[in-house]
């Protein structure tokens, strides 16, 4: 019997919800990282996660919950899953060198009857041919000395209705026992798990899921260009369309994609595609036109400040919210990025404005946040909404700046404000 339930690899925005809700189904749970900043901050009570605050953090504690810089836990532990990131390198290939770490960290510790689930999002075929002859280094065989599997996480940051318990959980193993080990190890606390064939099949439920996103997005995201110089609104044609009860879902175009996934997991399919000898061209095409989608909106800026007879050399632009998403803090992937990299080489003086991010950087020099929006929109020679958060005033926006370019149609338009 061994004495902890789970040891979680991996203690980010996946790993941490995992353990939360395991802990809460009465689990023996640690986590273990290679960040000391991490372990120390979690054993101390300090969240770094949006999802999680210090309040729930407390609580694990209180149930037994550590972390961890030591990987001999691992030993002593019934199962193990895998959830550290899955970057690309400069060549926008995957790197798995983390996921390799992780798992050459279990081989050594690995025994008999442990189950392994790798969650970390990758291209179909890496947890058998990747994963798993690092594990069986260990001397103990897959399938039947100890149980593999592979199951994607699903977790949205800030979202307030879904989250890992109500959101259903994709399991495939290595083998059918394996996949009935792992199916009975999340339905202890998530509240439906759906079983696949294997884990290639749950490898491409994944990147299937983002896939799918980041080619709609793609496409409002190109409409949204044709139909400003077409003079068609297209945000209302979205709301139009929207309406009927079938055959469509309704996707809204934005200055680009960010976060982990959207902007990455695509480049895994193409990635294995690709070695295949085929092109993916949806993909490569979907991702082509949501990296321009940040020069658009430099030109659309231009655009603006062009009619009031000013030049983008010398102007303010305020960009409001520089997160990936609405209501959080994190910065990965966003595309304010871009945005605010070419406004400055264009000579703008670029400032922001984001209560969830209190200092903020572009190529290493660091841009001014501004503390009062009132006076800041006032100032600015044009404001850019580049993410709505909850605690921004939009109707001050309205009001009181000079000129807006709303890339999240979420301002009524008038002559000062144009929606992307």
């Amino acid at each position: 019997m061994s004495e902890i339930d789970l040891t979680v690899i991996g203690l980010g925005y996946v790993g941490m919800p995992l353990a939360k809700e395991a802990v809460a189904a009465g689990l023996k749970v640690v986590g273990l990282d290679v960040d000391a900043r991490k372990v120390d901050a979690l054993n101390e009570g300090r969240s770094y996660i949006d999802d999680l605050t210090d309040a729930d953090l407390d609580d694990m504690l209180a149930n037994g919950f550590s972390a961890t810089l030591d990987p001999t836990v691992l030993a002593r532990s019934a199962a193990i899953v895998i959830c550290v990131p899955t970057p690309l390198d400069e060549d926008h290939r995957p790197d798995l060198s983390a996921v390799e770490g992780a798992t050459r960290a279990v081989a050594e510790q690995l025994t008999a009857g442990t189950l392994v689930v790798l969650e970390s999002t990758t291209w179909p075929g890496t947890t058998d041919e990747v994963a798993r002859p690092i594990l069986e280094k260990s001397g103990l065989v897959a399938g039947a000395d100890f149980h593999l599997a592979f199951s994607p996480e699903r977790i949205d940051p800030g979202n307030p209705k879904f989250g890992l318990r109500n959101t259903p959980k994709v399991v495939g193993g290595y083998t059918t026992a394996c996949r009935d080990r792992a199916t009975e190890f999340y339905a202890r606390f998530v509240e439906r798990v759906v079983p696949v064939s294997g884990t290639r099949e749950a490898e491409m439920a994944k990147l299937l899921e983002n896939t799918y996103r980041h080619v709609n997005i793609a496409l409002v995201n190109e409409m949204a260009i044709f139909c400003d110089e077409l003079g068609v609104n297209l945000w209302e044609s979205i709301e139009a369309a929207a309406t009927k009860p079938f055959g469509f879902q309704k996707f809204l175009p934005g200055p680009g994609v960010g976060g982990h996934c959207i902007p990455v997991d695509p480049s895994y399919l193409s990635y294995a595609v690709r070695k295949l000898g085929f092109p993916f061209r949806f993909v490569e095409l979907a991702q082509e036109i949501n990296e321009r989608m940040p020069s658009y909106v430099v030109t659309r800026v231009q655009r603006l400040l062009n009619r009031d007879k000013k030049a983008v050399n010398g102007s303010k632009v305020l960009l409001l919210g520089v997160t990936y998403k609405p209501d959080i803090a994190d910065e990965r992937e966003t595309p304010a990025i871009p945005v605010a990299e070419a406004l400055m080489e264009l000579g703008a003086v670029v400032s922001y404005a984001d209560p969830y991010v209190k200092e903020w950087s572009v190529e290493g020099s660091p841009v001014p946040r501004e503390e009062d929006l009132a006076t800041a929109i006032r100032e600015a020679d044009v404001t850019v909404l580049l993410q709505q958060h909850s605690m921004f005033d939009l109707e001050l926006v309205e009001r009181q700046a000079r000129l807006v370019l709303d890339t999240r149609g979420v301002l009524a338009t008038s002559e000062r404000v144009e929606r992307l």
